[in-house]
């Protein structure tokens, strides 16, 4: 009897392994039976280092100011990438997009939030928010973190925005014409999103939405960067058939 070969491990350079998220994920590609950990890097070793190790995969959870350098090293080699760094603006994202052009065969994933939860609960509440006429986001996240509001939180405001768009729906009311201290929160595609930073915290969202005499909350938390893992791990096994680049993790799930 002919023993079918082993697949080939998918090669993970993990950048930022000594962070948080960077911890979590080097135990995770660890244990994960089809993969192997061939680097664990800080933001400040040199990216040469991912061709030594003999990557295949790289997976980006440095900072933002170092983040586009990485990306444009491993799409540069031919690498596939999965992102879970913040200050992917539209500028750098677009950026990237022609840097892909010379690169047709590399995938890239810039994900906003790698919980499956999360990523869910924003497609649904991008859903139903064209039923409301109000919609509001409170993003909730522990004091350590450095920017507001959170990238989960621009990406489920963007969501909204264009799904409301879409089905015609305009601007929640609001009658606010005097705000000197910005207590009505940031407005990231016409949607107020509020951020609050708290100890205890870790990564926490609502979706306010609001009608005549009733109010929906899509509510999701997270406890602890655990929630992420498994996130990762599908980014890692799906970025390589996914040409060009993705942003949001919900390109990788069946959502339409």
């Amino acid at each position: 009897m002919t023993e079918t070969p082993a697949a080939t491990p998918i090669r993970v350079a993990v950048l930022g392994a000594s962070g948080k998220m960077g911890r979590h994920a080097v135990q995770a590609i660890t244990t994960a039976p089809d993969m192997e950990l061939v680097a664990e890097l800080g933001s400040r070793d040199p990216q040469e280092s991912i061709l030594d190790a003999g990557a295949s995969h790289v997976l980006d959870l440095t900072v933002p100011e170092v983040s586009p350098s990485n990306v444009a090293f491993a799409v540069e080699h031919g690498l596939h990438t999965v992102v879970g760094t913040s200050g992917w603006s539209q500028e750098r994202r677009s950026t990237l997009q022609d840097q892909l052009t010379g690169q047709p065969q590399v995938g890239v994933l810039i994900a906003p939030n790698f919980s499956v939860g999360s990523v869910l609960a924003s497609a649904f509440a991008a859903k139903v928010a064209q039923h409301f006429p109000s919609v509001e986001i409170v993003e909730m996240h522990h004091p350590d973190k450095v920017d507001a509001p959170s990238g989960t939180a621009v990406r489920t405001a963007g969501l909204i925005a264009d799904a409301r768009a879409e089905a015609g729906v305009g601007p929640s009311p609001d009658a606010t014409t005097r705000d000197p201290d910005g207590a009505r929160g940031a407005v990231v595609d016409g949607i107020h999103v509020h951020a609050v930073r708290l100890r205890g915290l870790e990564a926490h969202q609502e979706v306010l939405m609001g009608g005549p005499g009733e109010q929906l909350v899509v509510r999701h938390d997270a406890f602890d960067r655990g929630a992420y893992m498994p996130g990762v791990l599908l980014g890692l096994r799906t970025v390589a058939s996914r040409p060009g680049l993705t942003y949001g993790l919900d390109g990788y799930l069946d959502l339409d």
